[in-house]
């Protein structure tokens, strides 16, 4: 594994710490080095899921990265979205779009104090995925929405079942409603490399 931010080294995180390291190098180029390069289409997959639930802002972001997924709820009509990632540098490129209504710091496996809370509802793409999220993370996600609100959060196929989400989501039927899975893929048609066939499932519950 190299120094060099890319997804072999995203996928290989170990510790929020590590993420803090791989996103600040990351911040600057991320849009294009990354998401433009290898056609990643999953924001605008759970900004549109999140829509077609029937979801509404005010919205919280989670794991917003550089905006992607709040430009994609955005281009929905769902607004205001707030923000929130574990790495400032990221957000900062996020702030220049002027896409969010708030933006704040915060490792979410810490818990929030979301300014905004609470929401109406909350979306994660990418965040739970290899090397990064398990399904501890969605109690987080749970405590600044209200009751009733949607919850729509991507987690990646083969993490989904090696981290143990089937469990957890389980575990979780007290505390939630209309629980579904849909697969989706994370890059375009025409991305090529090794992950270029990976998937994703949209987990998508509203809070009881």
């Amino acid at each position: 594994m190299t120094d060099d931010p890319d997804l072999n080294r995203a996928y290989g995180l170990k510790t929020s710490e590590d993420s803090v390291a791989l996103y600040r190098d990351w911040a600057d180029t991320y849009d294009v080095g990354f998401a433009q390069a290898n056609g990643y289409i999953l924001h605008k997959a759970v900004a549109r899921h999140f829509a077609l639930m029937g979801g509404f802002g005010p919205v919280l972001d989670v794991g917003a990265g550089t905006g992607l997924c709040g430009a994609a709820l955005r281009a929905q009509g769902i607004e205001p979205v707030d923000a929130t990632d574990i790495s400032p540098e990221m957000l900062e490129v996020a702030r220049a779009k002027d896409i969010y209504r708030t933006l704040f710091t915060s490792n979410i496996l810490n818990g929030f104090q979301a300014p905004g809370a609470p929401y109406q509802g909350a979306v994660s793409s990418g965040t739970f995925t290899n090397g990064h999220v398990g399904p501890e993370g969605i109690d987080a996600i749970l405590s600044v929405v209200r009751p009733g609100g949607w919850i729509v959060i991507s987690v990646n196929a083969q993490h989904y079942g090696a981290a143990g989400f089937e469990a957890k989501m389980a575990d979780l039927a007290p505390q939630i409603t209309a629980l579904s899975h849909t697969e989706v893929a994370i890059y375009s048609p025409d991305a090529s490399g090794p992950h270029a066939r990976d998937t994703a499932l949209l987990l998508a519950f509203r809070k009881s």
